[in-house]
């Protein structure tokens, strides 16, 4: 088990937490919640957890990339079991919208 953390410049703040997928093969687990007072409202702190260890370089492009275009401020937890970037970034796109939007967790 491997854990990596990035830090992202952010705009725009989450105004609620989500939970979005699963931690199973293949799949990824996504627990978003806005920052709390005190901490900086322009910043996505991102902690990884993945059963994969040896892919740091890819994590970090992909999330790179995600948070180039949706730069939502707040402490993302994710929790991988072998997802694939794709699925990594269907999940992020996933938790930024339902933690901009009125509607109920996926």
């Amino acid at each position: 088990m491997q854990t990596l953390n990035y830090e992202f410049p952010a705009t725009q703040v989450a105004r609620r937490a989500v939970h979005i997928g699963v931690v199973a093969s293949g799949d990824l687990e996504i627990l978003l919640a806005p920052p709390e007072s005190g901490e900086p409202p322009d910043r996505a702190t991102v902690r990884v957890r993945t059963s994969v260890n040896g892919f740091d370089t890819i994590w970090h492009d992909v999330l790179e990339r995600f948070f180039a275009r949706a730069t939502l401020a707040g402490r993302w937890e994710l929790n991988d079991f072998g997802a694939t970037p794709g699925v990594v970034n269907l999940r992020l796109r996933q938790a930024a919208e339902s933690a901009t939007t009125n509607g109920a967790d996926s």
